[in-house]
């Protein structure tokens, strides 16, 4: 059974829901796989407690997953990237697999045969964490993130998701990917599950750049859950 430990945010959350069922090759409902989701919403910003801003969320955190245990979860993901901070002291305290979505990506990468320089659309605290920079330069990966004035108008274009307002966003986000595309990078990770609600409509030519680690995250647990080849996994999605 996958766990999933959501509620950062709710919208991210059931997006990644739906992503696990695309990415299942089922031809009925028994085929799919059983999935027990805390949608944790009382866990404090993620952001805000890395800039040394705001509470801890690793109790609120530690509450969730010790739910999911619980409920009989064999597998644990957490579709929020920023949250992954505190990845390695979560899976301290449990014997049950959390799948890391920054794995998920790096071994997509890796299949996939992509450049080495992989643009990078996140939170503050995804950036200040080094959350990307440290796992992908373990793979030979360089991260190429927005400067100073294009990351404020990104954590804009967050909050606009969050607060319902995805179109406003969407323009935002697909102008900053088109900058990162501009410095040379083939291919740009929407590196927070917000993004992907603003962008899966984008009409622009750096559509076909864009990477989204909730699917392939997604993709990754199917993997972990049923034992299914990658091919067959990205054929379904």
């Amino acid at each position: 059974m996958l766990g999933i430990l959501g509620g950062m945010g709710p919208m991210a959350t059931v997006d990644f829901m739906g992503k696990v069922i695309r990415n299942t090759p089922a031809s009925c409902d028994q085929d799919h796989i059983q999935m027990v989701v805390c949608s944790a919403t009382d866990v404090p910003d993620r952001t805000a407690a890395i800039l040394g801003q705001g509470s801890d969320p690793f109790p609120a955190m530690l509450n969730a997953l010790r739910r999911l245990e619980l409920s009989g979860a064999t597998r644990i993901a957490i579709p929020c990237n920023t949250a992954h901070h505190w990845h390695g002291a979560l899976q301290a305290k449990t014997s049950v697999p959390i799948i890391h979505i920054v794995d998920a990506v790096a071994d997509a990468l890796a299949e996939q045969r992509m450049s080495p320089a992989i643009g990078l659309l996140a939170t503050d605290g995804t950036v200040r964490a080094g959350i990307y920079q440290q796992r992908l330069a373990e793979r030979g990966y360089a991260c190429v993130v927005p400067n100073a004035k294009a990351q404020a108008e990104v954590m804009r274009a967050i909050r606009l998701v969050k607060a319902g307002c995805t179109d406003e966003a969407a323009v935002i986000l697909g102008r900053e990917a088109e900058a990162l595309a501009a410095r040379g990078c083939s291919h740009i990770a929407m590196a927070c599950t917000e993004i992907p609600l603003a962008l899966a409509a984008l009409d622009r030519d750096v559509s076909a750049a864009l990477l989204d680690p909730t699917d392939i995250l997604a993709q990754a647990c199917v993997r972990s859950c049923l034992a299914v080849p990658q091919d067959l996994v990205q054929q379904v999605a």
